[in-house]
Order: structure tokens, then sequence, then C-alpha cells
């Protein structure tokens, strides 16, 4: 499973806004530090805060807070908002598979989907804010095993 970049920035979004500080954050800094383009993180701010995973304000003295729910979210229904309604695998475009009739391969893949947001489902956003969990460093894995 590959997250899609709106996914990608919008977790990297949440995740630099959750420290709370006395001044908002704004799209310039976040762009800047995350080293995305403004443009895109107009549109990820603006799906986030329609989620109402953030709380924007306009004008002087406005920017960007996380909403303080999304930190009991399960991480699985962020990614699987974020990730949208796409199927893992079109068997009709751009034409109809011809192994369609024998395959079972679309299913499998749909059922590793759920179990990939099932998975990511134990675990809260703020969680994710942590590099551990429960005494373990989940950074930890050792590579060789993925």
């Amino acid at each position: 499973m590959q997250l899609n970049k709106f996914t990608d920035y919008a977790l990297r979004v949440l995740m630099y806004v959750a420290p709370e500080r006395d001044v908002p954050y704004t799209i310039a800094e976040i762009a800047t530090q995350l080293k995305v383009s403004e443009n895109h993180l107009i549109k990820v701010v603006h799906f986030l805060a329609k989620q109402h995973w953030l709380i924007t304000t306009r004008g002087k003295g406005g920017g960007i807070r996380l909403d303080p729910n999304v930190l009991q979210l399960p991480l699985g229904v962020m990614v699987q908002t974020l990730q949208g309604d796409a199927p893992i695998v079109d068997c009709y475009q751009p034409n109809a598979c011809v192994l369609l009739p024998n395959c079972g391969l679309k299913g499998m893949l749909q059922r590793a989907l759920f179990e990939f947001y099932q998975s990511l489902n134990q675990y809260t956003f703020a969680q994710a804010l942590s590099p551990t969990l429960d005494g373990k460093n989940p950074l930890a894995i050792e590579i060789l095993n993925v």
C-alpha cells in the first residue's frame, strides 16, 4: 500500500501543527518547513478544515491550529478518509481485463486494504506523534524483516 501525496502531505501538516503554541501556524511557514508547495498545502488545509481536523482563522493573527479532538481519532479512519474511495485496482479501465472471469486478485487486494486500515486503527493520531508506543519504539522495526 502506497499513500498518495495528498495523504502524505495531510498527515505531515497535522503532525507539524500538533504542538500547541501561542501563535497560529501559517501555510507559508508549513510549506517552508515541510518543503512543499503552498498551492498543494492550500488544498490540503482546506480539506482538513472541512473534516474539522484543523481550525482555521482568517485575517490578522489568523492561521491554523489542530482541533484537539483529532488526537483521539483512529489513524486508520484518518488515512482512509484522506486516501478517498478510489479502488485499489480497476479491472475495467482502460478496458475490461480479459482475466476478470477467473481472477480473485481484486478481492484479495480489497481484503488486504481493509486489514491495513484495521491495523492502523489500533493507534490514535496522538500515538503517531510519539516515537514510542507502549514502551516500544515502532521505528526500531528491523528493515530486513519488512
